[in-house]
């Protein structure tokens, strides 16, 4: 049976493959992530998904697939990045408000012999017309410095929605499980 490693050192990640019940280990991808010039914000998370598996699964020898994933945030067909900070957070969620916000996770499986199998999904975040003191405490009640969008929608940034469009609610946490279930069925692992 093959071995899977997650490509990725998020916790996030970490939890929602737990769910699946298959044994994993877990590698550091050692990745650019620096958008390429004009890149789509769909297309990069693609290339940064498989990147981060191929970093992985090329270094290994065995039957191993490695599963990268990747998310990112657009707003009017710019890239959002993670804030890192209080002020960029505030700065995020203050751009946001009123808007719909486009969510691209993409995700890819790797064999160091070469074969990829890769999906996208896409979750559309409709936010509320927020005002600034309602920023102001959900960033320091939360503080969601890593997310891409400066929120936790699991947590209290459930709050700041109007409604969310989307096929698979694990998506917007940072693996979209069905799809992560479709890919490694292609890969040989057994899924109830």
């Amino acid at each position: 049976m093959s071995r899977l490693i997650l490509a990725s050192t998020s916790v996030y990640r970490r939890e929602l493959l737990g769910r699946l019940r298959l044994p994993f280990d877990v590698a550091r991808p050692d990745v650019d992530e620096t958008p390429l010039p004009d890149e789509a914000p769909s297309d990069l998370a693609v290339r940064l998904a498989r990147a981060k598996a191929w970093a992985v699964a090329s270094q290994q020898s065995d039957d191993v697939w490695a599963l990268g994933s990747d998310q990112v945030a657009e707003l009017n067909g710019q890239p959002l990045g993670k804030p890192g900070g209080r002020d960029a957070a505030i700065v995020q969620l203050q751009a946001m408000r009123g808007h719909c916000v486009r969510f691209h996770t993409a995700l890819c499986v790797a064999h160091p012999d070469g074969h990829m199998f890769a999906a996208l999904d896409l979750t559309e975040v409709h936010f509320r017309a927020l005002d600034d003191a309602e920023i102001t405490r959900y960033v320091d009640a939360e503080r969601p410095f890593d997310c891409a969008g400066s929120f936790k929608s699991e947590g209290l940034g459930i709050t700041l929605f109007e409604h969310i469009d989307n096929q698979d609610p694990t998506a917007l946490v940072g693996l979209p499980l069905i799809a992560t279930c479709r890919v490694l069925r292609l890969a040989g692992f057994a899924l109830p």
